[in-house]
């Protein structure tokens, strides 16, 4: 499968996908266009697949992605233990109404 390029250059790609991710496992809950939701969704779940795992070699990793402490920290303490029965699917993707300005077709991502 081919990733995604949200008509952005590879730098720019990548900085909103980990602004992205940041935002979700911290809120809990982003609103964002379907293109960028559906884009994120496996990065979260990968990052959160990490928390599992809860070693220092797993939160490095994730720090190595999300550059926010208290976030990886959040998913090593909080996020992975909630999940370890869990086997996958830890995010849901909701469709809501399209934005007012341009149409475009809008999502909500959230963890379950």
């Amino acid at each position: 499968m081919r990733p995604k390029k949200l008509n952005r250059p590879k730098d720019e790609r990548k900085a909103l996908l980990r602004g992205l991710v940041t935002a979700v496992l911290e809120h809990e809950r982003v609103e964002t266009t379907d293109a960028r939701a559906r884009a994120v969704q496996p990065l979260v779940e990968k990052l959160i697949t990490l928390g599992k795992r809860g070693d220092l070699h797993a939160f490095r990793q994730i720090l190595s992605f999300i550059n926010d402490e208290t976030v990886a920290k959040k998913v090593v303490d909080t996020l992975g233990p909630r999940y370890q029965d869990r086997p996958g699917g830890y995010t849901r993707l909701l469709k809501t109404a399209p934005r007012r300005g341009d149409g475009a077709p809008m999502s909500i991502l959230e963890l379950v």
